[in-house]
């Protein structure tokens, strides 16, 4: 069965809290160099053969991510 993974993350404009909690821990732990952090949500689908891109943007943009908020990329 083919795998897709939809990656879904805040759209740049849309302020990330847990991102820029993440980031202030890491200067905490004594990690330098990280700049900016934005964190996500990560799916892996199983579907079946002959599912279409149509389809899978349209799960993506109704069921796993805001599209007011959150913007997706698709893998196959």
């Amino acid at each position: 069965m083919p795998r897709v993974v939809v990656d879904v993350v805040m759209k740049p404009e849309i302020l990330d809290p847990q991102g820029q909690a993440i980031l202030g821990a890491l200067g905490r732990l004594g990690i330098e160099g990280v700049s900016a952090v934005r964190q996500g949500k990560h799916f892996e689908l199983e579907v079946a053969e002959g599912v279409s891109d149509e389809t899978i943007t349209k799960l993506a943009d109704t069921l796993l991510a805001n599209p007011v908020i959150e913007e997706f990329t698709i893998r196959r």
